[in-house]
């Protein structure tokens, strides 16, 4: 089944998205074992991104042949576990997590490649800088030497209405296009997932996180302990 969901959409997504760019495929794999994440790379997945950093860490050495990326919220005490290991962090979403970073990959000689994550909806719940920000949020971050801004990340709120959930695609793909006119590193909007996914890339979209659409409904996870 794995094999055969990776396969049939990397085939819709192989025509790129409404700008002619090429999508990245990240398979989001919170919860998910090594056999069934080596079984997605096996049929072609290339970038695998993980929301929490102890399952990042677990299964660091049993997973093999795919870009490493870091999806989920980001405490500044996990940090560490990140450096080094990680090709792209989609969630730098406060000047706390920025400091953070600079600190621990300065001290290795390591870059961070990080997506500034927008808070598009506005959501109480949520992270990231608001879009109203984002411009010199991502202005302040050009500052650190240590992390390198490569694009934005947002998440859609959950709405059934479409043209407000198409309009914030539409906004979020004005900002990075705005912002990538002035950084040669721009190069990614990640938004997207198992359930919003064609929206998003109808909107400009070029990366999206998916999970369920891939592997089939998600199991029960476990609780999160200090790695």
């Amino acid at each position: 089944m794995i094999a055969e969901n990776v396969r049939q959409t990397l085939a819709q997504l192989a025509g790129g998205n409404a700008q002619g760019e090429p999508i990245t495929l990240v398979a989001a794999t919170k919860t998910r074992t090594p056999e069934e994440i080596n079984a997605a790379i096996a049929a072609g997945i290339t970038d695998i991104g993980e929301n929490r950093v102890q399952e990042f860490t677990q299964k660091f050495d049993a997973v093999q042949g795919a870009r490493r990326h870091f999806i989920g919220h980001l405490q500044t005490n996990k940090v560490k576990y990140l450096i080094g290991k990680c090709d792209l962090i989609h969630s730098l979403d406060r000047y706390e997590l920025a400091n953070e970073l600079q600190k621990r990959a300065a001290a290795a000689g390591w870059v961070a490649n990080c997506l500034v994550e927008i808070n598009i909806g506005s959501e109480l719940s949520k992270s990231g800088f608001s879009p109203e920000t984002a411009e010199k949020a991502v202005q302040d971050l050009r500052a650190y030497p240590n992390l390198r801004l490569c694009g934005l990340m947002a998440m859609l709120p959950i709405s059934e209405d479409s043209e407000y959930l198409r309009a914030l695609c539409l906004s979020m793909r004005d900002i990075y296009d705005t912002i990538k006119k002035t950084d040669k590193n721009f190069r990614f909007l990640s938004m997207g997932m198992s359930g919003d996914w064609q929206l998003c890339v109808e909107c400009g979209s070029n990366m999206i996180r998916l999970g369920t659409a891939l592997f089939g409904p998600r199991r029960s996870p476990a609780a999160e302990s200090r790695p």
